[in-house]
């Protein structure tokens, strides 16, 4: 591949010269997801007029593009070059375009590849000296991608330490050199939390039942749907659904809740957090996700699987509940279904969790201590 690295080399110094930065991002992807939204926060964070953000895989559609437009970073999707399998050639390339323009800079930029393939691929081509940073949400096919290229990176960033833990276990059986793996560290999530903490009654006669997420196969939302059905003689236990997931779920489960669809305006999904009273989280696998947080800061109690670092935050019976497994899948409906009931008919214990909740966020959850991790970090 190195003659067309070096074909790029050569392309990028024909063309007219272009600004210098101080930040290469390299992210897959800008439409809606939880990966993207963590990728967002992190350009927010450290991002500006003298960073940029490449775009290297086809984003299915536009719904995060804005919130990245907003970190004041340059904004380029190169994907149409670094996304088609037909002409790959393009692909590597544009790996030599990239390192001319990171190399050539009289200072050095910093690179921070937020799981990207494209991002791994160019970073052998990347001068030593510069200093790389990659971000990994799980444990995951990249777990064995990142392998080849873990040796160019500064430090490995996780969301846990849990998710470091399992990395530590999986390496182990392959002889992973102790000093790569030394580069691993944790930084949370966090989110922005509302000005004022909401007012919730949690003794009206309905409760509200919630599930966020995509339809993704790791997400389930049919087994979410399967607790509304297990619950369906209970009229006063509400069930809805946020995300593109009705076709996730069985047809013959489309009547047990209200599917509501994406929503993009985040004072429409808060609108709905401060009504729910229970979070639902049925994944079978999960990092560190942000619905959790964004419901806990509203007052809601969780009901999750034991998943990513919900654990670390959700003891049982005072801000929430997690279930004993993930799998198998009708004994995580049935637990769930379980702990549903128990604080429909415990009012006073679900306002316990709620108002638990929320000032356990505001003292765990701030996106300040998130923000001042990554500056310095990458500046």
């Amino acid at each position: 591949m190195a003659p067309f690295v070096f074909l790029g080399y050569i392309i990028f110094f024909l063309q007219k010269k272009p600004p210098a930065y101080q930040i290469y991002f390299f992210f897959p992807f800008y439409h809606i997801g939880g990966a993207e939204k963590l990728h967002y926060q992190i350009a927010q964070a450290c991002g500006g007029k003298n960073a940029i953000i490449y775009f290297t895989r086809k984003s299915t559609a536009k719904d995060f593009l804005p919130y990245f437009e907003q970190s004041g970073c340059t904004i380029r999707d190169i994907s149409a070059y670094t996304d088609n399998k037909w002409l790959y050639f393009l692909n590597l390339i544009w790996r030599g375009k990239m390192a001319a323009a990171i190399n050539r800079q009289t200072i050095p930029p910093v690179v921070f590849n937020g799981q990207c393939n494209f991002g791994y691929k160019l970073a052998p081509w990347v001068d030593h000296k510069i200093k790389q940073f990659e971000l990994i949400h799980a444990l995951n096919t990249f777990s064995y991608i990142r392998l080849p290229f873990a040796g160019y990176y500064t430090n490995s960033i996780t969301v846990s330490n849990t998710i470091i833990e399992k990395h530590q276990e999986l390496y182990a059986a392959i002889n992973y050199p102790p000093t790569l793996f030394n580069k691993f560290i944790a930084i949370e999530s966090k989110i922005d939390l509302p000005l004022n903490a909401p007012v919730k009654d949690y003794h009206q006669p309905v409760l509200e039942v919630l599930f966020i997420g995509r339809s993704s196969y790791e997400k389930r939302p049919a087994l979410a749907a399967a607790v509304a059905k297990e619950l369906a003689n209970y009229t006063t236990i509400h069930f809805n659904f946020i995300g593109e997931v009705q076709d996730a779920v069985p047809a013959d489960l489309h009547q047990y809740g209200n599917f509501i669809g994406p929503l993009q305006d985040p004072a429409i999904i808060n609108g709905y957090y401060d009504k729910a009273h229970i979070l639902l989280i049925p994944s079978s696998t999960e990092s560190g996700p942000l619905v959790f947080m964004e419901a806990m800061c509203r007052g809601c109690a969780i009901i999750s699987t034991p998943v990513g670092y919900i654990p670390k935050h959700i003891e049982n019976g005072v801000s929430g509940f997690v279930t004993t497994t993930t799998i198998p899948e009708d004994i995580v409906v049935a637990e769930m279904s379980a702990f549903v009931l128990q604080l429909y008919r415990n009012r006073d214990l679900l306002e316990n969790i709620g108002k638990h909740n929320i000032s356990y966020a505001y003292k765990n959850f701030d996106n300040s201590i998130f923000v001042k991790a990554y500056k310095e970090l990458l500046n």
